[in-house]
């Protein structure tokens, strides 16, 4: 073990229970515990949605993957930033003026009821657990390499840091986990690509000349078809990230979290560069890996290529560097599950035990109790899920969250607010053909079925690691005709009412004469 890196292991770990601290010694609401009380600012949230986006397999997996593969690695990484402008268009600011504290609120009013909340609920707790169970393998495997504990050593720490931040401290906590994450994760890499193009005497031309020499792909390195098996492979995986992060739970409740559609827009425009710039500079440490570090030397250390960036931070910084950037990708494993803890406690806490056993009738302090509760036991969850899986390939789980909230999440909520001809029927149908088709496609896929290393010893019946291009139009599709062969009578006043208060904020009210307004 580097006993650098366990300090400033120790270092982050410390400084982020001290504001987990800060966080329980406030008077806690519910309000304050599912949304932060909506007093985030739109920079501070979009840096929360930021930390929030960027995984481990971001900061570790795509610097591995551009070092391994070129030019495909970058273009993968250029997905999980071009979804954002179907966030900022079309998703973020309706949410915000729909919603108060999950997404269920959003589809819920214009069709209220026990069935479409338990349902909403029931998408987003379980793409929050298929999330939530890779990143801690994955964090136990990578503390494994980096510090030399047991995995189940580092999975405890990990799960039991997440529950600790969400339990005591709810959104307030979660959210400065996170900008405390985005500020070390962008100052880290900004400081690991100065020092790399000053390598080089700041010329790219010799940086790319050094890249060449220093993978066996020379020329093709950076030309497409190194990752990638096929074309409709990449376009299948980059619809799913397309729409995949407009249907995420954990972050469209983080526009729940400022005050005004103002600031939700900076909120997105905020991560839109954060997110850009950080894969900007992760281009550069990709080919950083392979020009100082070495192709060779990269697959003889680890040849899924997570080592990239700390290989290059020793070549270039010594002990020091490589301990501070395995440091920041602790934070980053840290902030992640965390937010998907809180988005899984609200969809339990808030959807299922307020709204359908309740009746929406628990009081504040009720509803606080039980969702602190709930966060304790899906932390205890995920954890013990996540310790019988370390000899397992989970990576099937990532592709299924996208899919499944790309497929089932999205087609509910486009079409609930922008068809007028929509119905409660329709919305149903389309979360459960899309999920349906999510989890049949990844089951027959080369994720599951595969000759070599696959659960199951047979050739997969679907090609495609990345379904998305099959499982999103089922979802659509369900929706659609759900919504045509169903024989209701349509709420068109509704509909007005919705798409009124979903771009402006503000809703009808009749005043003493009887004449119907709209106020804010």
């Amino acid at each position: 073990m580097n006993l650098t890196t366990f300090l400033l292991f120790l270092c982050i770990v410390g400084s982020t229970l001290v504001i987990t601290h800060w966080a329980a010694q406030r008077k806690q609401s519910a309000h304050q515990f599912y949304i932060a009380g909506g007093r985030l600012s739109g920079l501070q949230n979009g840096m929360a949605i930021a930390g929030d986006y960027i995984s481990s397999a971001s900061f570790l997996g795509i610097a591995g993957v551009i070092a391994l593969s070129g030019f495909d690695g970058f273009i993968y990484s250029i997905g999980f930033l071009v979804s954002y402008l179907i966030v900022l268009f079309f998703v973020a600011e309706p949410v915000r003026h729909l919603g108060q504290y999950s997404v269920a609120d959003v589809v819920c009013y214009r069709f209220p009821g026990k069935r479409m909340r338990l349902a909403m609920a029931a998408g987003t707790f379980f793409i929050s657990i298929f999330y939530m169970i890779p990143q801690l393998v994955a964090s136990g495997l990578l503390i494994r390499l980096l510090l030399g504990l047991d995995y189940t050593v580092s999975v405890l720490v990990i799960g039991s840091l997440m529950t600790i931040y969400v339990v005591f401290g709810g959104m307030v906590a979660t959210s400065w986990v996170q900008i405390i994450k985005t500020v070390l994760l962008m100052s880290g890499t900004f400081l690991l690509s100065l020092m790399l193009l000053s390598r080089f005497e700041w010329n790219v031309s010799d940086l790319l000349e050094a890249v060449k020499t220093g993978t066996p792909l020379g020329e093709q390195f950076f030309h497409p078809g190194n990752y990638f098996a096929s074309p409709l492979e990449m376009f299948s995986l980059h619809l799913t990230l397309l729409c995949g992060t407009a249907g995420l739970p954990h972050i469209l409740i983080r526009f729940y979290t400022v005050k005004d559609a103002v600031d939700v827009r900076r909120s997105v425009i905020t991560a839109i560069w954060i997110i850009g710039l950080f894969y900007l500079m992760t281009l550069l440490l990709g080919l950083g890996t392979v020009a100082l570090v070495g192709w060779w030397r990269l697959m003889a250390q680890d040849p899924t290529g997570n080592l990239a960036a700390p290989l290059l931070a020793e070549v270039l910084g010594g002990d020091f560097l490589m301990a501070f950037i395995c440091a920041i990708a602790f934070a980053t494993i840290v902030a992640v599950v965390t937010g998907l803890v809180l988005s899984a406690t609200t969809s339990l806490a808030y959807d299922v035990y307020n709204h359908i056993l309740r009746g929406g009738r628990a009081s504040g302090r009720e509803q606080l109790r039980v969702a602190k509760w709930t966060a304790l036991g899906i932390g205890l969850i995920a954890t013990l899920f996540s310790l019988g899986l370390e000899n397992l390939n989970v990576a099937f789980l990532v592709s299924l969250t996208f899919v499944v909230a790309a497929s089932s999440h999205l087609p509910t909520i486009l079409l609930t607010l922008y068809w007028k001809r929509f119905n409660e029927v329709g919305a149903l149908s389309g979360m459960i053909s899309g999920f349906l088709a999510s989890v049949l496609l990844l089951l027959c896929g080369p994720h599951v079925m595969n000759p070599e290393n696959g659960w199951i010893a047979r050739e997969p019946m679907v090609p495609l690691y990345h379904p998305g291009i099959i499982a999103i139009p089922v979802g659509f599709l369900g929706a659609v005709l759900g919504a045509l062969l169903a024989r209701r009578p349509l709420d068109h006043s509704r509909f007005s009412q919705l798409v009124v208060r979903a771009h402006t904020g503000m809703e009808p009210q009749d005043d003493a004469g009887g004449n119907g307004t709209w106020r804010p």
